[in-house]
């Protein structure tokens, strides 16, 4: 009897122990590595799963680990990639500002397609990611299967707001300072100095932080104020509104944390006229601009959802 205890002991301990094991599993420990060279800028990029191709572009501030949820979610049905944009953690750092203009940031998507040797892909990005998959759509739509955004509204709809909607303005005084500013300020990140500490300031993730921090340290501050300086919109309530951007004919979703305080949800209105084909919108009450982490469960399995229903 006291041998038949011991072994059920040993088995409930060795399933406790694979429990706490697949608990703590993290996509750091699974993803393959690559980098895509694009005129002699590498970019590197984390790829994990098989299946079709989807492309996950980041933020500011943020490297490929910002999809960690939904690369965890979309791997066992998807080939997912994630990148890093140029500037950040282990992809190039190319000095002047000039190397980080849009026409760039597009390219080396296009070059990480393609070194995956793939012709086309879904694209997904957050925040500055969904200025660059925007772009990419507007100028590559052959290479896009479909569209994913995570809280940044159509050029059209951010362009409207700088130009008519108070809030808006006073919402993208942080972008202003970014674009008049220096990364040797001491007061240009939201009052205070620009550090990888200060950088990884939003990390609510505990275990996560310190990864995001190592990133940082490795990141060119610089390139991620040229973002801002080459690209940012001037539109202000005294200059005109850029024109329209192409319209797009491409399967569209597209996620907002309403919490956001940098980019309004009025943006989003009329997002639809827009694009040709369906277009989705899911907004997520709680979260904020991170939404992808905020409202991890929600953007992954509607994303899981939205993607095999047009498989």
């Amino acid at each position: 009897m006291r041998s038949t205890k011991i072994g059920y002991r040993l088995i409930f301990t060795l399933f406790l122990t694979i429990l706490t094991a697949y608990a703590n599993a993290d996509i750091w420990d699974e993803v393959e590595h690559g980098y895509a060279d694009n005129n002699g800028v590498n970019i590197h990029y984390a790829t994990v799963g098989e299946g079709p191709l989807v492309v996950m572009i980041h933020g500011f501030p943020d490297f490929w680990y910002s999809w960690r949820h939904q690369m965890e979610g979309l791997k066992d049905n998807f080939k997912v990639v994630a990148i890093d944009q140029r500037g950040y953690n282990l992809s190039d750092k190319p000095e002047g500002e000039e190397n980080y203009n849009m026409r760039f940031l597009v390219s080396d998507v296009a070059a990480v397609i393609q070194d995956l040797g793939e012709e086309k892909a879904t694209i997904v990005g957050h925040d500055w990611g969904g200025i660059v998959s925007w772009q990419f759509a507007f100028a590559l739509p052959q290479m896009v299967e479909n569209l994913v955004i995570l809280n940044l509204p159509h050029p059209n709809g951010l362009a409207r707001e700088l130009a008519n909607n108070a809030e808006q303005q006073q919402n993208s005084g942080y972008a202003r300072t970014f674009i008049a500013g220096s990364s040797s300020d001491p007061d240009i990140l939201f009052g205070g100095p620009m550090t990888a500490q200060t950088l990884a300031f939003w990390v609510a993730d505990q275990d996560a932080r310190q990864k995001y921090v190592d990133a940082f340290e490795k990141s060119s501050f610089d390139g991620m104020l040229a973002y801002y300086k080459q690209n940012y919109p001037r539109t202000s309530g005294d200059t005109p509104e850029p024109p329209p951007a192409p319209q797009l004919n491409v399967p569209l979703l597209v996620f907002h944390g309403l919490q956001d305080t940098a980019l309004h949800s009025d943006g989003l209105n009329n997002t639809w006229d827009w694009n040709d084909m369906d277009t989705t919108i899911v907004s997520a009450p709680t979260a904020s601009h991170f939404v992808q982490q905020d409202a991890a469960e929600l953007v992954t399995t509607t994303l899981k959802w939205w993607l095999m229903a047009r498989d």
